[in-house]
Parts: structure tokens; sequence; C-alpha cells
């Protein structure tokens, strides 16, 4: 029993430091990693949650845009960050769920992440340049067929969303259109807008359809844009099998204790409280959809299972 009690007030002691550490977080400023070039839905909404964070932490939050390879360089920084809160990381289905099943990541997803809370869903839609003869997924589909291998649609980045996306629209249709890998979601709108593509499927084009300077097809989520309830889905528009919506949520290195996790968890979704909050969140394309550190390790795991199924069926191989 002595023997016991010794290692119980050690074991103790050892907690003590960690106990305190959870009481006086945070304490100075905090790193908020973004596994992609500035412009793109993870950085647009890294930067709204890092406002908020900010005024409840009463810390400065640091973006830290760490684009390449999909998203995986960012994504390997945040699991290989110091385990102390101090740094975490707005990462994507594409760079947690997605690349892992296509290739070699230099990171173990089931032991070097601890999900903190899912933030948003991103439903995808589907648009062409102003210049594109096809004003709904008809006329698109259409076009494809009388011009075999000559749309070209891009994507974040090979084996992200928008590519599955694409690759499934093209297996589902039967057409034969050029995938053009971008770095990042910002310069393939951007090369979109410029005509140097025709079609992308994405999250972030609201405004560019709204403006008139992109052409909006189809959602590819269950439902319908709320910022555009007259654009069909790509279900209501025959093409049920493509559907793709990602996620963005709150990730830290895998050691991250469990007290800093709910602070974390407990300020989130103190902001899905405040209405203005959730307001700025659905100005960017995305859905508010809080989830809990345990519920959300739950959601990925789903997420692992569905989209590996998916990359597998479709034969999709990570970039060299």
């Amino acid at each position: 029993m002595r023997i016991l009690g010794a290692l119980a007030a050690g074991l103790s002691l050892l907690l003590l430091p960690t106990l305190a550490a959870a009481q006086d977080f945070p304490s100075k400023p905090i790193k908020l990693i973004v596994p992609f070039p500035a412009g793109g839905p993870n950085d647009i909404i890294a930067r709204v949650v890092g406002q908020r964070m900010s005024e409840i932490t009463k810390q400065p939050i640091i973006i830290d845009n760490r684009g390449g390879q999909g998203g995986v360089l960012g994504t390997d920084a945040v699991a290989k960050a110091p385990p102390d809160g101090y740094t975490i990381g707005i990462v994507s289905a594409s760079s947690l769920v997605i690349n892992p099943t296509m290739e070699r990541v230099p990171y173990n997803v089931n032991t070097d992440f601890a999900p903190i809370t899912l933030v948003t869903t991103v439903p995808e839609m589907l648009v062409v340049a102003s210049d594109v003869p096809a004003k709904n997924m008809g006329e698109l589909v259409a076009l494809a067929k009388a011009q075999p291998g000559k749309l070209n649609f891009a994507s974040a980045g090979v084996g992200g969303l928008p590519h599955l996306a694409g690759e499934l629209l093209k297996l589902t249709a039967n057409i034969d259109i050029v995938h053009i890998p971008y770095r990042g979601a910002g310069p393939s709108i951007t090369g979109l807008l410029a005509g140097d593509i025709e079609v992308l499927m994405d999250t972030v084009v609201v405004p560019h359809v709204q403006s008139g300077k992109l052409i909006g097809l189809a959602a590819a989520g269950e439902e319908r844009l709320p910022e555009l309830p007259d654009l069909p889905t790509l279900a209501e528009a025959g093409y049920s099998n493509v559907r793709t919506s990602g996620w963005t949520a709150l990730f830290g290195p895998g050691p991250l204790p469990k007290e800093i996790i709910d602070i974390y968890a407990r300020n989130i979704e103190a902001l899905f409280k405040d209405e203005t909050f959730v307001k700025r969140i659905v100005t960017t394309g995305s859905k508010p959809a809080f989830l809990g550190p345990a519920a959300f390790a739950d959601y990925v795991r789903q997420d692992n299972e569905y989209f590996g199924r998916v990359i597998r069926e479709l034969k999709i191989k990570g970039q060299d």
C-alpha cells in the first residue's frame, strides 16, 4: 500500500505542471497554421476564427500560411509542433483524410493529431468561366463530349476534394476533360478568372458567381446553397454520384493535453452561440458545423472510410 501510495503521489506531481499550464492557458500568442496559400477556403475560415478567438483569449492569433503538396506540408507542421497548445492548425479533409489514402505522407493520421473541433462543412460548387458556352450541366456535358480532351478543369491540388469531384463527374457523365492542378484554391480561381482553364469545382466562388464573373452550374452538396437558391444541386441535374463536401477543423499535435483541447473546444463552442460569428462564416460559402473533440474524432474516421473507398475506385494516385 505504501508503494502504491508513493506511485500515486509521484503521478500527481507529474500531472501538476500540465494542469497548471492549462489553468494559465493561453498566456502568449498562438500560431494558427493554414496548410494552403492565402485566399483559399481554409485561409478565409482561419482568419474569421482567428479574429474572434483572439478577442476571447486576449492573445494575438498569428496566421501562418504553409502551402504545398496539397496541404501535406502545413499539416505535417501541425503534427510536429510542440504539444503545448500554442501551435494548432485549421486543417481540411483534403490534407488529413484524402492525401494519406493516396500517397505516403510524413505523418500518421491516427496518432500524430489531436482532433479539437469541427468548424465548418464546405459544399463544393461547379462553375465555368464566363466565356464558356454552357449555362447548365446538360450544356457543359454536351460541350465536353463534342470536344473530348479540350476542356480543362482546375483543382487546388491532386487528391483534393475539387479533384475528386472532377474525376467523379468525368466518370459519371462519361466525358473527357483534363485535370490541371494548382497550388491551392486561390491560384486555381485566379486561373479560372484569367481564362487559363474552363471548369472548376470549389467552394469560395459564390461572390464571383453573384457578380457574374463566373457561371454557376450546380451545387455539389445535398442541398442548394442559401446564397444561390436558384442553383440546382448535381443530384437534381442527374449526377447524384458526384457528391463532395469537405470540412475545416481545428487540430493540434497528437500529444496535446486533454485540458488544452477542452479549453479550445469551449471557446469555439462559445463562438457558435454568437450570431455575428455564424453569419460571418456563412458569407464565406461554408456552413457552420460545430462538433466537440469526441464526436469529431468519429466524424473523421467515417470520412476516412468513405473517401478511401472513392479514391480506390477511381484509382487516383498522389503527386510524385
